[in-house]
Order: C-alpha cells, then structure tokens, then sequence
C-alpha cells in the first residue's frame, strides 16, 4: 500500500499525518512534498550550523553520510552523535541537542493541516493522524485536533503504534469511535536503534474499531481486491 508522513504544524506544535493508498504521483501531491523536501534541506544545513556553533563540528556531513543520498533528518544527526562519542543514544541526542530550548533545534514550519488532507484527498488516499499519543498533548487538545482533522476531511486514527502503551492504545480506541474515524496500525519503526517495537510485532486492534484497511482497493496480479465496507 503506497503512503506518505506529512509534518503538519498545528496549535504550536508539530503533528504527523499519514496518508495511506495514495497516487505517489498526485500534481497537489508532489508539489506540496517538493514543498517541503525544499525546507527539510535548509533545516538540516541550519541544524548543523548551529551545533557546529555550540562546539560540534562536521555534524551536518556526518548526518549526510548516515542519510545516503536520502534527505538528511534529525535522526541521521542523532545517530552521528551517538557514534561521535556526544551521547549514548539516540533518545539522549534528541533531549540534550536537538529539542526546544536545546542547540541544534530549529523550529518546524510544515503545511497546515488543511493543505496536508487537500494533498492527501488529491492522491485519492485516506489521511490518518499517526502516533498521537506521542504528542504528549492534553485530553481537550488532543480532541481539538481530532474534531479539526474530521471536519476537514480526514478519517483516521492510528489507534496502535510502536510507541503507544497497552493503555494509550485503548484510550486512542475510545477517541477513534467518538469522532466515527477508521483505526490504523503501524510499528512507527525507523532503525534498530529505536526504542519502539520492531516491524510486524503489533498487537490487534482493540475490540470495536473499523479497520482502516476495510477502505482499501487493492490491485494484485490483474485482480481487484475490494475490501471496502460501503
């Protein structure tokens, strides 16, 4: 199933949306990730010049070098400290250099939450908030966020994460039937060195929640398979 992550700024922070059974080659999709691909280049030559700044030279070739001709991310300059001898890993990094407050943070300026579920609808895909717990947002935001997110169109939860608890995943459940969205699951996995469970080690979605993969029409060896629920 062909996805997409977007960074969305939203009420002063930074929120993830998923968008799931995209056309990778949507126009208002592309141009709104060209978009952002623009700013994540700038963002990662200013990370470094700010840790090169705060005493921590060659930061941003070292996270080049992670990335592999790959946009360079705050995760390639976690892993590059972490193997230069500045911290023990990578959560470590993002607490002592790359957070607000800390040297190498530069604040996001990603799209909105309208213009991410506008590209995402483009691409004929079903936008999901992803990881939501991980926001670390109050009950009331959190439902702000949700209640925007459905009104605009958006029409998923993902209700099982790699970083959400036993008990976060039942209560994103409880938020996923208040607001009629179809629940996702993902590892969130990004590397080894992560924390979070390991691809494919997910528990089921709790009791109650529509799947969001019900929606999906999906194309295999000539054959149409629809499992979409009306």
């Amino acid at each position: 199933v062909p996805g997409v992550e977007i960074s969305v700024s939203w009420g002063g922070q930074t929120v993830h949306v998923l968008g799931l059974n995209v056309d990778p080659g949507a126009p208002g999709l592309q141009q709104g990730l060209a978009r952002l691909q623009e700013y994540r280049g700038w963002r990662a030559e200013e990370i470094g010049r700010r840790l090169e700044k705060a005493g921590i030279p060659g930061s941003f070739e070292g996270a080049r070098a992670l990335a592999k001709g790959t946009l360079v991310g705050r995760t390639h300059f976690a892993r590059f400290l972490v193997q230069a001898g500045h911290a023990g890993d990578v959560r470590e990094v993002f607490r002592h250099f790359l957070v607000k407050g800390k040297p190498g943070h530069v604040r996001g300026e990603w799209a909105s939450l309208e213009e991410a579920l506008e590209w995402i609808a483009d691409a004929g895909g079903i936008a999901v908030v992803a990881h939501p717990a991980r926001y670390r947002m109050t009950r009331s935001k959190l439902r702000r966020l949700l209640g925007e997110f459905s009104e605009l169109g958006g029409m998923g939860l993902e209700v099982v994460s790699g970083s959400h608890s036993r008990d976060e995943c039942f209560t994103m459940a409880r938020h996923a039937r208040d607001f009629g969205l179809l629940a996702s699951a993902g590892s969130d996995y990004h590397g080894p060195e992560n924390p979070w469970l390991n691809l494919g080690q997910l528990p089921e979605l709790p009791h109650g929640c529509s799947p969001v993969w019900t929606r999906f029409n999906l194309e295999t060896d000539g054959t149409v398979l629809s499992n979409s629920s009306g």
